[in-house]
């Protein structure tokens, strides 16, 4: 098992996440693969590419088993079936040597990102304040004040 600091540090970041962070982190794996594999198609390394896009491609398929299908099931199979829709691009991509798929699946993937990051963003922060007996609304729920 690798003892660098860099793993180390993963290693950390991942032990003491909570499940928003660990999509966070799903997600940014998914980017970097997909821009390794990228860089290892205009180098014409196939191996490296195929393994950089095996990669990517097990993220998404964790990535779908983690959706809460019970919370929002009408949300929930449009995100199934826009990770699986990346699934075909990844292989797409592989199969025809082409980069077009692979900075589809990064635009793609980094725009999920950014919509966790929002949500974790809108969470920690505290709720706007309301008049007393006003009530207020604050990431979907709401309350008096």
């Amino acid at each position: 098992m690798p003892t660098n600091a860099p793993y180390q540090y993963f290693e950390s970041r991942i032990l003491s996440a909570d499940p928003v962070e660990l999509i966070e982190i799903l997600y940014e794996a998914a980017i970097d693969s997909v821009g390794k594999a990228a860089g290892h198609l205009r180098e014409g390394n196939i191996a490296a590419r195929s393994k950089a896009i095996s990669r990517a491609h097990a993220i998404l398929v964790e990535l779908g088993f983690s959706v809460n299908r019970e919370a929002d099931p009408k949300l929930a199979a449009n995100l199934i079936e826009l990770y699986d829709y990346m699934e075909r691009r990844l292989n797409e991509a592989n199969f025809q040597q082409t980069e077009a798929p692979l900075a589809e699946v990064a635009r793609l993937l980094r725009t999920l990102l950014e919509g966790w990051v929002s949500c974790r963003t809108a969470l920690a922060s505290p709720p706007p304040a309301a008049a007393p007996g006003e009530e207020a609304e604050y990431a979907g729920r709401s309350w008096t004040a």
